[in-house]
């Protein structure tokens, strides 16, 4: 089964406890290996020792992909990805990890590791990049007053991704203005501790935080809409939630 967890943020692992659970649920072992991708933080290692702490309570097995500060071999990358049931994919610069995830090869291997049926996840540039595009702070770690950027994905999710809707101010109006330029797609916005788990063909949002929300935004004949998506138990049929009805 195809499975992604795309988590909209937080500010600690602790915040998104019910939404991990679930991540480890869907991997369908009691211990499964768990790797970490910090490529987006510029390799961080407390970031990876937070995670192994916080994921190891769930009987995960954790490890961690360095491909920054290591500079590990084709066969090293392949291995680690290999040998994982689930990818968690941390946040911080989306753009450039997507440089140094095709400089590097590792685009390809997840994507195969998609169709293979791994449990992947992650949080804000860890979940814009399952998606077409994405909208994103990357300039703003060089330059704090830098605007948001369209970015490009993998694409596994034919859609355009927003995080952080509720907690930085500049989302909300820059994903209007981003996605009047943006033809063929929707975007679908998430407010932090709530995510979108996708399965297959089909969908459902999940949240670790009361009135946490998901939203799916799209402009159709000069009339912008920004529109709920219902949180519900059942799944439901992820090209429905994709098309501009």
């Amino acid at each position: 089964m195809k499975t992604i967890v795309a988590i909209g943020g937080g500010e600690t692992f602790e915040d998104n406890t019910l939404i991990n659970k679930r991540i480890v649920e869907l991997s369908k072992k009691s211990k499964p290996n768990l790797l970490f991708l910090p490529t987006a933080s510029g390799d961080s290692i407390s970031y990876f020792d937070q995670l192994g702490a916080h994921f190891s309570q769930f009987g995960c097995n954790c490890d961690v992909l360095y491909l920054i500060s290591e500079k590990p071999t084709q066969e090293t990358i392949a291995e680690k990805i290999s040998n994982s049931d689930i990818i968690y994919v941390g946040g911080g610069n989306t753009f450039r990890m997507m440089k140094v995830w095709k400089k590097t090869g590792v685009d390809v291997l997840l994507r195969e590791a998609y169709e293979q049926g791994k449990v992947l996840c992650g949080i804000s540039a860890g979940s814009i990049c399952w998606f077409k595009y994405g909208n994103s702070d990357s300039r703003k770690f060089n330059n704090p007053e830098a605007g948001l950027i369209k970015v490009t994905g993998l694409n596994l999710i034919q859609a355009l991704h927003c995080p952080h809707y509720d907690s930085e101010a500049d989302r909300r109006p820059d994903l209007k203005k981003m996605m009047r330029k943006t033809y063929g797609v929707v975007a679908i916005a998430l407010e932090d501790c709530c995510a979108i788990e996708i399965l297959d063909d089909q969908y459902r949002i999940i949240s670790a935080r009361e009135n946490a929300r998901a939203y799916k935004v799209f402009w159709r004949g000069g009339v912008f809409f920004e529109e709920v998506i219902e949180q519900i138990e059942t799944y439901q049929l992820l090209n429905e939630l994709m098309s501009k009805k």
